[in-house]
């Protein structure tokens, strides 16, 4: 028995994706979808981050916020902000005002801009696990919160310099990004769905 729900549509969903319209579109069209691209992977690693000690859901209503005050997650273009923009950032009711979040999402974009163009794409995705080990989940219970592959991604990442991204930071960017698919076994969403 799968713990999937009807959603308004009468289609079979996570039941997380059935408490806002929002959630209903961010389920359907992005979370479990692959992700690509530097700059996308660091969009995600940075409201992944911001998201730690939060609900889902403030972030996806503030991500127009977030891209507007982060130069549209352009790696190259936050890795040149200066205090100035950190204290314009601390003041910007779009955001999360979190200072040691800001921080590290300044920080990992420079780091990252002295990486090779695609090499943040290639290391994350090189964690992901082979999706014919993982049986798809039935129920919310079976879904972890945190891998081996997302702790190993976690210790990869903090040791070449970027900073939020625990293990449990790092599960939810390869749930978000498409690493690992999560959604329940009946639910509309799944890629594989029989």
């Amino acid at each position: 028995m799968s713990d999937a729900l009807a959603g308004p549509d009468g289609a079979l969903r996570c039941p997380w994706a059935l408490s806002t319209e929002d959630y209903v579109s961010y389920h359907d069209e992005e979370w479990g979808r692959p992700v690509h691209g530097d700059d996308a992977l660091y969009e995600r690693l940075c409201l992944e981050a911001f998201q730690s000690g939060l609900s889902w859901i403030t972030i996806l209503r503030r991500r127009p916020g977030f891209r507007a005050a982060f130069a549209g997650f352009e790696i190259a273009s936050v890795a040149a902000f200066t205090d100035a923009d950190k204290e314009r950032l601390l003041g910007d009711p779009g955001i999360i005002r979190n200072r040691a979040k800001i921080e590290a999402t300044v920080a990992n974009a420079r780091v990252l801009a002295d990486w090779a163009p695609g090499e943040l794409d290639e290391l994350i995705w090189s964690f992901a696990p082979d999706p014919d080990t993982r049986p798809a989940p039935a129920k919310l219970s079976d879904v972890p919160a945190v891998t081996d592959e997302s702790t190993a991604l976690s210790k990869t990442l903090k040791k070449r310099g970027i900073r939020f991204v625990g293990p449990t930071t790092a599960y939810a960017l390869m749930q978000a990004c498409g690493l690992v698919d999560d959604h329940l076994v009946d639910c509309v969403a799944r890629k594989d769905t029989p």
